[in-house]
């Protein structure tokens, strides 16, 4: 740091204390982490050779471990002064620009997201901010506030599973409070820079967790007062998360594609600059922020089975709403995917071995077929199956097997098509609907409930793939899905499991519940040691899902 420097104190706390990225620099000042100490040697080396440069000598080195091709981040400023002046005057211009800006509204101003929903803009984080200051003053931590907001959640799923009024009610305010404490948690990060590991690895799967929890709380609380509500629940479950997905494989195969551009980019541009519009655009899909309070409120005036039904028909809209838009953009941008980007796509298509055969023995041959087309065909194929074909009946293996032929053919060849991004929602549509179809017609107790878990148990390991992917580390190990059979594989023993168990449907539930939790030990031991481990990435989640 220059003993020159004039600036606000927050200026220097992005620029110093940022654990995030391995080299940050503002003017007169720079911080590297262990992943940039040789760049910094070599810099240092060449600034003593270089003494008589202009310039300050900090900004000099930064220039230097990039030059030596190590990424700086220079965080924006806005209106926060950093600065080395070179005079009396240019020195009385900084101090008095200095306190001319409030450094602690700037924190926390900048403390909230710059993109959020029009309920968490307006209703939450005009005061949730405060609250993240008052816990940054007494010590707390963003993962101790994560960890509240889920308690509060899961007390709030069994308020609703007790089936009464009063239950629901106090489920309602519960689930609100939550999402307050949800909002304050990245909130205290970004004011106290406190980006760790946990905190990513946190922030990203409790949010599901405590929504899920509250969905099974409601179906439980249902069938208290006699009404069966556990289809819906997982319906729910499967839309929200497919519905992610297709997020996810979006913003992965086109966040660094070349000339991506297209007309209909660039009319949600043209709309972006009336404001009123973005509003509308932004509640319309039922964002998180709207979609808590609309279950809260729903919860605690009428009945589970209407918070469901709301909840169907507002996620299924703001659903049918992105993935049109995202597939109109596909259709008319002249994009160059990246490698990158494909192999993003094939590790969160999670191909199991079954499909990675068939990929290999068709490799070099499989690219004239078109990607995306088979996966879509494979997957009407399997929910056909699985809907229209009675329980047990064998030729739904027979249509498993073809959903594995189609699966392993989808990934034969990189997947780099304007629409190839609609892969990895597809695989999920099929393995999941497929499980709750299977658990409907089975029509004996415990196989809802145990459906639910076992797609709980996948999704867990299909966000967790993404949050990897995000970080910069990959996708879990390749073992891992292995071990739990890829997409395909646990489609094949599913509907396998209730041929076999036709004659003793009773089994089935059972079946279902054994398979969840070999599923779920795999995948939490894995996703434990690794977000535990040094290597995870130092990364606060900006862009939670709607």
């Amino acid at each position: 740091m220059d003993s020159a420097f004039v600036g606000h104190l927050h200026a220097l706390r992005l620029a110093l204390t940022d654990p995030r990225f391995d080299a940050c620099a503002v003017t007169g000042a720079l911080a590297v982490q262990a992943g940039a100490r040789g760049a910094l040697d070599q810099a240092v080396a060449g600034a003593a050779a270089e003494s008589g440069s202009a310039g300050p000598y900090p900004d000099r080195l930064a220039a230097a471990v990039e030059a030596a091709g190590t990424a700086v981040q220079r965080p924006e400023l806005g209106t926060l002064v950093a600065a080395v002046p070179a005079g009396s005057a240019e020195r009385e211009a900084a101090t008095a620009a200095v306190a001319a800006v409030d450094d602690e509204a700037v924190r926390l101003r900048t403390a909230v997201k710059s993109r959020d929903g029009f309920f968490t803009t307006f209703c939450i984080s005009p005061y949730s901010r405060y609250i993240a200051r008052w816990c940054a003053r007494r010590g707390l931590t963003p993962n101790q506030v994560t960890t509240a907001s889920l308690i509060t959640a899961l007390i709030a799923a069994g308020c609703a599973a007790t089936g009464e009024r009063w239950g629901y009610v106090a489920a309602g305010v519960l689930l609100l409070v939550s999402f307050v404490l949800d909002c304050t948690d990245g909130q205290l990060a970004r004011y106290s820079l406190q980006y760790s590991t946990m905190g990513a690895w946190l922030d990203a799967t409790f949010d599901r967790a405590k929504e899920y929890s509250f969905y099974a709380g409601l179906a439980l609380g249902a069938a208290r007062n006699g009404d069966d509500v556990w289809a819906l629940a997982v319906g729910s479950m499967i839309l929200m998360t497919c519905r992610h997905v297709v997020d996810f494989s979006f913003n992965e195969a086109n966040h660094d594609a070349t000339a991506n551009t297209s007309p209909t980019a660039a009319l949600s541009d043209r709309l972006d600059s009336v404001g009123w519009t973005v509003w509308i655009r932004r509640m319309i899909i039922l964002p998180i922020g709207e979609r808590w309070a609309m279950i809260a409120v729903l919860t605690a005036f009428t009945t589970p089975r209407i918070v469901f039904y709301a909840l169907l028909v507002g996620c299924a809209f703001g659903a049918l709403y992105t993935t049109a838009g995202r597939v109109l953009r596909s259709l008319t941008r002249r994009a160059t995917r990246t490698d990158r980007a494909a192999r993003a796509l094939a590790d969160l298509a999670d191909s199991g071995p079954l499909a990675e055969l068939q990929a290999r023995l068709l490799r070099g041959r499989a690219g004239s077929f078109g990607s995306v087309y088979v996966a879509a065909l494979g997957t009407l194929v399997m929910i056909a199956g699985a809907v229209f074909l009675p329980f047990g009946d064998p030729r739904v293996i027979a249509v498993a097997v073809i959903y594995v032929m189609a699966a392993g053919l989808a990934v034969a060849a990189p997947l780099r098509g304007a629409l190839d991004w609609l892969i990895p929602p597809l695989f999920r549509a099929a393995e999941y609907v497929t499980v709750l179809a299977l658990a409907v017609k089975a029509d004996v107790p415990g196989a809802l409930p145990a459906a639910f878990g076992l797609i709980a148990a996948v999704a867990y390991h299909h966000y967790d793939t993404v949050y990897r992917i995000r970080g910069g580390t990959g996708a879990p190990p390749h073992w891992l899905v292995r071990t739990i059979g890829g997409h395909e594989g646990r489609v094949l023993l599913i509907t396998a499991l209730a041929a076999v168990l036709v004659t003793r449907e009773a089994d089935f539930p059972v079946a279902l519940t054994a398979v969840a939790v070999f599923v779920a030990l795999v995948v939490l031991v894995e996703s434990i040691r690794f977000w535990v481990s040094s290597g995870a990435p130092a990364v606060h989640d900006e862009g939670e899902p709607a």
